[in-house]
């Protein structure tokens, strides 16, 4: 078949256009259950196939659906169903994995870069220290079942925490890292919430379309004896989490 001949389900020449039917279509397949939620769509070309269309016009579809936090792409992998959000509890004791296990998901940390840098106002606040003190920073991205939740940047004091990034890298937890350093238990201090759009690179880390709303959370967290560990600016992606505050 012609990529100009018509397709079963699409109408030509009465004003919609073929990506949006195509979405439209794929927006049904998923709200009938025909594709789950995590579920790898088809590929490109099996949907220009299937439509009798081009793959940019697919790929059109597919834009418009990750506009509206229906579906995911992931760079190199493809197009996924998005999950339902994750419920994410804000309070003293913080933990991402256990969040995500909790939830019956698999929960895993990126390293994407790590480097020493002098304490900035915000940072030195944060940590306590005096202005210009080194502290390690790492730029983070954390996965449930491979979906990016959120990305973070972290900064930590040295030289307590030298080894911080080592540790990350091969356990994939903060909490688990920070255990490494000898830190068993912290707790959260301080939260700070607000929204904005995301920009090209929060997109890519996060597999969202560029200018998508994240959530960025602020915190500082403490050791059991009350000296600052650990300050985060995490974005999250705000269609897959709904951030629960309490105790």
């Amino acid at each position: 078949m012609d990529a100009h001949e018509q397709a079963p389900g699409l109408v030509r020449g009465e004003g919609l256009t073929a990506w949006r039917q195509i979405a439209d279509a794929l927006t049904a397949d998923v709200v009938a259950g025909r594709y789950a939620p995590g579920q790898q769509l088809p590929t490109e070309a099996a949907l220009a196939a299937r439509f009798a269309v081009n793959r940019h016009t697919v790929r059109r579809a597919l834009a418009a659906l990750a506009e509206g936090g229906l579906v995911r792409a992931s760079q190199g992998r493809g197009t996924f169903v998005e999950e339902a959000p994750l419920a994410y509890p804000i309070g003293p004791r913080t933990r991402f994995s256990e969040i995500v296990t909790g939830a019956g998901r698999e929960a895993w940390g990126d390293l994407v870069a790590s480097v020493t840098v002098t304490a900035g106002p915000d940072q030195a606040e944060a940590l306590s220290l005096p202005p210009g003190a080194p502290v390690l920073e790492l730029l983070t991205i954390h996965r449930a079942d491979g979906a990016p939740i959120s990305t973070a940047q972290t900064w930590l004091p040295l030289p307590r925490f030298s080894g911080f990034a080592d540790a990350y890298a091969a356990r994939g937890s903060i909490t688990r890292a920070l255990a490494a350093c000898g830190v068993h238990d912290y707790t959260r201090l301080s939260t700070r919430i607000r929204a904005r759009p995301a920009d090209a690179r929060e997109a890519e880390r996060l597999d969202i379309a560029p200018g998508r709303v994240v959530m960025v959370v602020s915190s500082v967290n403490v050791d059991p004896a009350g000296a600052r560990i650990q300050a985060n600016r995490t974005l999250f992606a705000a269609d897959r989490v709904e951030l629960v505050i309490g105790g």
